[in-house]
Parts: C-alpha cells; sequence; structure tokens
C-alpha cells in the first residue's frame, strides 16, 4: 500500500472495449496494482478506480492503454458524442463502396471487361477505412489470446480480400473479360480464377449498420445524472440587507435567507424560518401527500412549495444536498451494474478457434495430399472466408431495430440489447406504489354522512376553493360548481374556516372543530377511524355548531394496476410493492390490486438497498418506478422500467421506458422483450447455420465463389425475415 493511506477516487473514461471480457480484462489488469480497486462498466465505457499509494491518474491511463484500449481522464460531456459520429462516416463510405461491389459480382450483365479491377478500387477502403475498428478490436483481443465476434469477421474480410489480391494479381483473375458465371456447380478448382471482394465488402458493411444501430439505441447512461441536477431550481431570490436580490442558484451559501413563493421550487436543502405552507415532495420522496411545513422545519431542494411564502435559511449547498446525494446514488448504482456479455460474443469465442483449427487442417490434408499449394490455399481460405457469417451481425441489431420500433408503436421504449438479455433472467418485480400502481393525484374516495351529500360537497368545495393544496382540489374537483365564501380564514395547518351561504363552515382536522367544541358522532368517529386504518386522509366538515360529515381522500389505484399485476404473475413474475408510504396505506392497495409482499416506509435513499437486498436473496430483480427517488433502484435493478407520466431522472436511469403510464405497459414490455431476445437467438442459430452448413464444401475445395455469395446473402435475407416477423407482436 505504501506510506500513504489516503485513497481518490477517479472516474475514467475508456475506448475500444468491443464486449463485457474486454471491461473484465481490464478491471482485473487495474487490481493487480497495488492499492487499486477499480471496476468498469461496459455500458457507460467508465472505469471507477480507487487508489492509494504514490500512483497518479496518469498511472492508471497507461495502465488500460498498454492492456490495448484507450483511456482519458474525465472530460466535458459534449466529447461524448463523437463515436457514434465516426462509426455513421465509416458505415455511410462502406455503403456507397460496397453496394456497387456485391451489384458487379452478383450480376453477370454487369461485368464489364475490366470489372474485377473497378471492384477492388471501390472495395478497398472498404476493407481499410470502414473495417478498421473489427481490425484493431480483433489485434487486442490477439494479444489478449482472445477471440469475439470481432475476431471472426476481421479473419473472414482480410482472408476474403487478401485472396482476391493474390487471384488478381498473382492468379488469372485479373486477366481481361474475367467473369464469375451464375452456376452452383460443385466442383473442385484451383481458386486462383476466383475473387471474393464482395464478400469482404458486403460483410463490413451489414455489420457496421448493425453496430450503428446499436450504439444509436444505447450510450444514454450518462444522461440521467444531468437529468437529476437539472431538476433544481436555476436561481433563487436571496434577502440582502432587508430586500430580495435574484442570484443564480451556485452562488448561493450555508447560512443564507432565500424567499420560496408559492409554485417555486426550493433551491437547496434548508429550515424554515418565516411562514408555513405544504411542500410537494413527491418527485424525491414518491409520498403523494404534501408535507405540511412551518419554523423550525427542514425541506429538501428541488421539491415544490404549494402553499405560503416561506423564508428558508440554507444549511446544506452543492455536493452536499439530498438532490446531489441521489446523483451519486445513481451513478454508483450504473457503474456496477454488471453487462450481460454479447451473445455473439460467447459463441464467437468457441466458434473461431474451431473455424481457424480446421483451417489449418484443411492446409495441412490438401498439402500432405500432394494436390499442390494452389488447391491447398484455396480450400484453407474459402474455410476463413465463409465461416465469416456476415448475418451474425445483423441477427442482433435487426431484431432489436423491429423489436424497438414494434415497442415504440405501443409506448415501450428500449434502451438496448442488454436490456433484453435480463429480461430473460428476471423473476420478481418490485412496483414502487405511488405514480406506479396508484394514480399519484389525490381524489374522493367517499363521503360519510347523515345531511345531503351535494350540499355537504358544496359547503366543502366553496371554502377549499381558495386553497392550494392537492387534498383542497380533490374535494373542489369532486364539488363542481361552489357557491361563494365571505369571511374565509386559512387557520394555520389546520384547515378552513368562513361563512357559505348563510352558514358558518368549518373544513379540516379534528383539533380545529375542538377548538369550536365541537364533537364527533359515533358514525363518523367510525368512519374516521376506519379510513385513517387504510391510510386514507380524513377531512371533517362542520357547520352552524355541529360536525356534519367526513370526506376521505386518498391517492387512488390505476383502473388498469389489478389486471396488470394478474399478467406480471402469469409471465411468472413475483410482484412486490414498496413504498415511503405508511405500511396501512401500503397494505391497503397491495390487497386492492393482489400484492402479497409488501414493503413500506422505506426511504428514498434506501429503496437501492432493498432492491439489493433482493439480489443478494439470489433473486434477479425488475423495478418498475417514476420518480426521482425510484432513479437509484432503476438503475441497481437487473432491469429499471419507468413510467414515462414520470420524471425525466427516472426514465434516464431505467432500462426500458413505459410511454403510457399503465402498469400494463410493463407486461408488454417483457414479454416484447422476451420475444425479441428469442428472435435474436433464433437469428444467431440461423447465421451460424448456413455458414457450418457449408465449411465442409470449403474444406473438400468444392466451395466456388458464388455459393459462399448466396450462403452469405441467403443467410441475411433469413436474419432479416425473421426479424420482420416481430412487426406483428400484440
Amino acid at each position: 500500500m505504501g506510506t500513504d493511506t489516503t485513497s481518490s477516487t477517479i472516474e475514467i473514461s475508456i475506448g475500444g472495449m468491443t464486449c463485457a471480457s474486454c471491461a473484465a480484462r481490464i478491471e482485473r489488469k487495474l487490481n493487480k496494482l497495488d492499492g487499486v480497486e477499480a471496476s468498469v462498466n461496459y455500458a457507460t465505457e467508465k472505469a471507477r478506480i480507487s487508489y492509494a499509494g504514490d500512483l497518479t491518474p496518469a498511472d492508471l491511463v497507461k495502465v488500460v492503454e498498454d492492456t490495448g484500449y484507450t483511456a482519458e481522464l474525465p472530460t466535458t460531456p459534449s466529447e461524448a458524442a463523437e463515436p457514434t459520429d465516426t462509426l455513421k462516416q465509416r458505415l455511410i463510405t462502406s455503403t456507397v463502396l460496397a453496394v456497387p461491389v456485391i451489384a458487379l459480382a452478383m450480376i453477370p450483365a454487369l461485368q464489364f471487361t475490366y470489372w474485377q479491377w473497378l471492384s477492388l478500387a471501390l472495395a478497398g477502403p472498404v476493407v481499410t477505412y470502414a473495417a478498421w475498428p473489427f481490425h484493431k478490436a480483433a489485434w487486442t483481443n490477439l494479444r489478449h489470446g482472445a477471440a469475439t465476434m470481432d475476431t471472426l469477421i476481421s479473419l473472414g474480410v482480410g482472408a476474403a480480400f487478401l485472396w482476391s489480391l493474390y487471384a488478381l494479381f498473382l492468379g488469372t483473375a485479373g486477366t481481361p473479360g474475367m467473369t464469375h458465371g451464375f452456376t452452383f456447380t460443385i466442383e473442385r478448382m484451383a481458386g486462383t480464377g476466383n475473387i471474393y471482394l464482395e464478400v469482404a465488402a458486403g460483410v463490413t458493411t451489414f455489420i457496421l449498420a448493425g453496430r450503428y444501430f446499436e450504439a444509436r439505441s444505447k450510450r444514454r447512461a450518462g444522461a440521467a445524472l444531468t437529468a437529476l441536477l437539472e431538476l433544481g431550481a436555476k436561481d433563487v431570490a436571496v434577502i440582502k440587507d432587508g430586500r430580495e436580490v435574484r442570484i443564480p442558484t451556485g452562488e448561493l451559501k450555508t447560512g443564507d435567507h432565500f424567499v420560496v413563493r408559492p409554485g417555486e421550487k426550493i433551491a437547496t436543502d434548508g429550515v424554515v424560518e418565516e411562514g408555513s405552507s405544504a411542500v410537494d415532495a413527491s418527485m424525491l420522496t414518491g409520498e403523494s401527500v404534501p408535507v405540511e411545513v412551518r419554523k423550525g422545519d427542514s425541506v429538501v431542494g428541488a421539491t415544490v412549495n404549494v402553499g405560503g411564502r416561506l423564508v428558508v435559511r440554507a444549511t446544506r449547498i452543492g455536493a452536499d444536498t439530498q438532490l446531489a446525494q441521489m446523483a451519486k446514488l445513481v451513478e454508483e448504482a450504473q457503474n456496477g451494474k454488471a453487462e450481460v456479455q454479447r451473445l455473439a460474443d460467447r459463441i464467437s469465442a468457441v466458434f473461431v478457434p474451431i473455424v481457424i483449427a480446421l483451417a489449418v487442417g484443411t492446409l495441412g490434408f490438401w498439402l500432405g495430399t500432394g494436390n499442390g499449394a494452389g488447391a491447398a490455399f484455396t480450400a484453407a481460405v474459402a474455410v476463413l472466408i465463409i465461416a465469416c457469417p456476415c448475418a451474425l451481425g445483423l441477427a442482433t441489431p435487426t431484431a432489436l431495430l423491429v423489436g424497438t420500433g414494434r415497442g415504440a408503436q405501443l409506448g415501450i421504449l428500449i434502451k438496448g440489447p442488454e436490456v433484453l438479455e435480463s429480461t430473460r433472467r428476471v423473476d420478481t418485480v418490485v412496483l414502487d406504489k405511488t405514480g406506479t400502481v396508484t394514480t399519484g393525484r389525490m381524489s374522493l374516495v367517499s363521503v360519510h354522512t347523515a345531511e345531503d351529500e351535494d350540499e355537504l360537497l358544496k359547503l366543502a368545495g366553496a371554502l377549499e376553493h381558495a386553497s392550494e393544496h392537492p387534498i383542497a382540489k380533490a374535494i373542489v374537483k369532486a364539488a363542481g360548481e361552489v357557491p361563494e365564501v365571505e369571511g374565509f380564514q386559512n387557520v394555520e395547518g389546520l384547515g378552513v374556516q368562513g361563512v357559505v351561504n348563510g352558514h358558518a363552515v368549518l373544513v379540516g382536522r379534528e383539533k380545529l372543530l375542538d377548538d369550536w367544541s365541537i364533537q364527533l358522532d359515533t358514525d363518523l368517529e367510525k368512519a374516521k377511524a376506519e379510513a385513517e386504518q387504510q391510510g386514507r386522509t380524513a377531512v371533517l366538515v362542520a357547520w352552524d355548531g355541529k360536525a356534519r360529515g367526513v370526506l376521505v381522500v386518498a391517492d387512488t389505484v390505476k383502473p388498469t394496476s389489478k389486471e396488470a399485476i394478474e399478467g406480471l404473475k402469469r409471465l411468472g413474475l413475483r410482484p412486490v410493492l414498496l413504498t415511503g408510504d405508511n405500511r396501512a396505506a401500503a397494505e391497503a392497495v397491495a390487497a386492492e390490486v393482489g400484492i402479497d409482499e409488501v414493503i413500506a416506509e422505506v426511504l428514498p435513499t434506501d429503496k437501492v438497498d432493498v432492491v439489493k437486498r433482493l439480489q443478494d436473496e439470489g433473486r434477479v430483480v425488475a423495478m418498475v418506478g417514476d420518480g426521482v427517488n425510484d432513479a437509484a433502484a432503476l438503475a441497481q435493478a437487473d432491469l429499471g422500467l419507468a413510467m414515462g407520466t414520470g420524471t425525466d431522472v427516472a426514465i434516464e436511469a431505467s432500462d426500458l421506458t413505459l410511454v403510457r403510464g399503465d402498469l400494463n405497459a410493463a407486461v408488454d414490455a417483457i414479454r416484447l422483450s422476451r420475444r425479441t431476445l428469442s428472435t435474436i437467438k433464433g437469428n444467431l442459430f440461423w447465421a451460424f447455420a448456413y455458414n457450418v452448413a457449408a465449411l465442409p464444401l470449403a474444406a473438400l475445395g468444392l466451395l466456388n465463389p458464388m455459393i459462399a455469395g448466396a450462403a452469405m446473402a441467403f443467410s441475411s435475407v433469413f436474419v432479416v425475415s425473421n426479424s420482420l416477423r416481430l412487426r406483428a407482436f400484440h
């Protein structure tokens, strides 16, 4: 460890990783260093490193570079867009040049006198510039004794191109008037008259197209944090020398007094010095009922003041605020999330060594049987060429493209291929209560009165009309048209009073009625107790000195939630209700929708721990949420689903976004993801099957270019048409 025991943490951006095994390789190298703890995330392309001793960030960058990847110390976010841009340039170049090459090879009518040389001129840049990322990755993998899909692509493209060069310059393929007859005859030949430039150019283009679509649908991890920090107030009215001065939030200091008007966001964490109000903290805490605050109560930055004017003394600023802590939690959860290694890479790791062994064996066999070096090399190279499945590059992206397109039509946005692999294994679904299972809005659920119900609502609604409180809004909405009020008065923290239609009316808590010596009768007492037992809010109404009714207000369950929970159970998933709300309210909701497992009274920052705990029990967890308080848990879960009606932060931190705020969409999302994944697996099977079927022909030296080209085209067409079947998903 050295003498210095203080450790520093740094985040490094890493380039050149092609799969999860690359990330694991870099992690191993870094962790071998003394005093270093590193975790590398393939999805965000970042390494989070704690180091102690005499090491410097530059040393860490050098270790990553020596491993064969690029590394950069933290930079500005605007530079992050670059990889997709260069990929796009390579794809456009490759497409423009490869289309004529493939057309010339496959359509004999286009083969003019010197067509093969034009093909070479067009294919050259495709094989060198456009395919460069594959060659570079293959070289890196080779240095580490590993094989991935890139190795296979680089081998196949390289073999096809080099053989074509040999045939053109040293064989007979360069003679004027050479044609590729469109025959599927199987016969043994020297191969020196055949070129495979269309294989080299076609494979590169198809696979680049696949990579580009994938890159576009991925890489949005950093956006979650930007969205979180965007939530805060941008400027704030600070009291200086008795007058208000507007300053940017960043200039606020601990101890400053600032003003928050109704409807404004609270600029930072602090303590109320003057005024009283209700604060809507639902986006941070997930609580549907606003919190009443008065002098001496603490408030959290980025929550919204819905009631009166407040003067707040700032207690925590910048990185110490609750919002900043949540941003940190989201980032850590995303960094810690292990990515599934791409299926194609797992297959390639086995397939590549077999193909190379087969090529070497073929070469040895033909040389050993005295068939001449020309025939032996033709057969060996043919094995390498046919083994490169161009459909392999299309297998994942086409299914993903059709699947995500169909998802978008159904209101489901899928972030990338890793997401699909997660849905397969999920066995537990954690559902946030407020805004996910319930509407997240207060509404009147029942009225208990011996009087005329309409009159009760009219009188209560008239008084509540002047209030901004969500509970008041629920009562006003139920009341409809309301009469005028005289002598309206807001009794701080207890309710409202005034004169309506000649009646002296009180609406609020029991304490307000006590102050006027008004008692509840047994029926109303029972109704109030029952409502509170279910975690609902009971609002009492009295007029002319007598208690007349109880209005029960609650966050109601969405109409589709019960059906959705049944759908999740049918998919073999175990639903768990998670909420910061009190246990009574949570259990009432759970009973209504059919959930057996309830975890209630959880602080926002502890939601991540609940997900981790379930994961430690060996469960594979999907999390459905909609608030800022769910963001870290969504990132931590094996599969995060965000309600599109929720906050941007939750949406950015999730893997799937459900545009409709309907839980049924979660059932559809998991079904669609599973269907897409099985399509990808089918595609991969066929991508390899065509090539494997043609391998024996290649090894026997019977493979002519037409068969190689046809196998390539066939497997690609099959993969694309198989993917298109996803469009019929309902």
